[in-house]
């Protein structure tokens, strides 16, 4: 079932020396030629770009249009939608956040892409990030463990 796609994920498929690279790249190959809508966020695009490009997270980090290039490579499928915020997207998040357990810090970047996800009713998320665990009203899915994150 298409959903989001998670930036770990786009993340271990570009790097080679990443143990989970082999499942994350056949897992992104085979889901984006089914044909199936797939889904990214703004935000997962400047997320990749910025850790991707940088040389204290990569021994050897991808040079700015390398890594475009390789999401380019993905958003300009037909089968796949770059969300972005609309009207709502405030209201939903006011209203998503009185269910978070304890929204703070580095989680609210995991809670735009969920609150994204709420508005354009995508219900999966294709991630190896256990902190998405905590949206229940969300399907979680580690596609490299092939169970929930």
């Amino acid at each position: 079932m298409p959903g989001l796609i998670d930036t770990n994920l786009l993340l271990y498929a570009v790097n080679t020396d990443a143990p989970e690279h082999e499942g994350a790249q056949q897992f992104l190959t085979s889901s984006l030629e089914t044909g199936d809508s797939w889904y990214l966020t703004e935000g997962i695009a400047y997320e990749f770009l910025r850790v991707s490009t940088h040389a204290k997270v990569f021994d050897q980090p991808l040079t700015w249009d390398q890594a475009l290039s390789f999401l380019e490579a993905i958003w300009l499928r037909d089968n796949v939608t770059v969300l972005s915020a609309g009207v709502d997207h405030w209201s939903t998040l006011k209203e998503r956040l009185e269910s978070v357990r304890h929204p703070a810090g580095n989680l609210f970047f995991d809670i735009r892409s969920y609150v994204l996800m709420r508005e354009h009713s995508i219900k999966k998320i294709y991630t190896a990030d256990s902190d998405f665990l905590q949206f229940d009203d969300i399907e979680v899915v580690n596609p490299i463990q092939g169970r929930r994150a």
